[in-house]
């Protein structure tokens, strides 16, 4: 019984992770894939911390896919999955310092250092199109 709600929720999720794989974001699934990445990211590096709620699918994926046709962008795409990819997320999370674990969360690194971020709370009463106003702000900021 277990084996097919598991392979239910595996298939229900796989869309929302293809909404941001599409766009040439990389899914980091293990605690070691974000050691990997994350700290050897030289240059600015995006990391969605994606969720299977509401605010991911209205604002948050919608906010990163309008926020990515900006002229400028970050190096490097990163994300996990909050509930999902738990030591992944929890691996990730260590880098947002001093935020609490948010989902979904979006982050910006420079050269392995946070340096701007945006918690759920700063999502869900929010659109798309401001989600993405914010990032593009921020890619202006940081990405040059």
């Amino acid at each position: 019984m277990s084996m097919s709600f598991e392979r239910y929720m595996l298939d229900m999720v796989q869309p929302m992770r293809d909404e941001l794989t599409t766009l040439g974001i990389q899914e980091l699934r293990t605690p070691e894939e974000v050691e990997e990445k994350l700290p050897a990211a030289k240059g600015t590096a995006l990391v969605v911390v994606n969720s299977v709620c509401g605010c991911a699918a209205g604002q948050c994926r919608p906010g990163v896919a309008a926020a990515l046709q900006h002229d400028v962008t970050p190096d490097h795409l990163f994300t996990v999955f909050a509930g999902q990819d738990k030591e992944a997320t929890a691996k990730a999370r260590e880098y947002f310092a001093p935020y609490p674990p948010s989902s979904p969360s979006i982050a910006l690194m420079k050269d392995g250092e946070l340096v701007h971020f945006i918690e759920r709370h700063s999502i869900e009463n929010r659109s798309a199109q401001e989600i993405a106003a914010e990032l593009t702000s921020a890619f202006d900021r940081f990405c040059r």
